[in-house]
């Protein structure tokens, strides 16, 4: 079963996201509310992968996938993004986030991106 750590300042988001990946059998060992939590969590779990929301406060998504590609140059993170960000994701995605996912949360589009990068791991 395939483990994952939640980053979103956004508990709603946390919570829909939580409850579909649990539906797709896998396994939410850690929940952050900004990218600076979400990378020192990241370093403490070690999960499978990473869903990061982009936009958030005290670092962003963006500022903790560098942190995180750099402490693991294998991690798998994706990027979860409302409309408006294209700039960001575009940033987000040549700085090796796997996929991208947008807001508001679409059930088959999550399953279909997690599904993805699960075939790749």
């Amino acid at each position: 079963m395939a483990t994952v750590l939640i980053v979103d300042d956004s508990k709603t988001s946390r919570k829909i996201l939580g409850d579909i990946l649990k539906n797709m059998g896998l396994d939410i060992i850690g929940e952050a509310a900004n990218g600076e939590e979400g990378f020192v969590k990241y370093k403490e779990l070690r999960p499978d992968f990473v869903t990061m929301d982009i936009t958030m406060p005290v670092m962003s998504g963006l500022e903790s996938l560098l942190l995180i590609k750099h402490e693991n140059p294998d991690a798998r993170v994706l990027m979860v993004t409302a409309a408006g960000q294209k700039n960001n994701l575009m940033k987000a995605m040549k700085a090796g986030a796997e996929d991208f996912i947008t807001k508001p949360l679409e059930e088959s589009e999550v399953r279909r991106a997690v599904g993805a990068m699960l075939e790749k791991m």
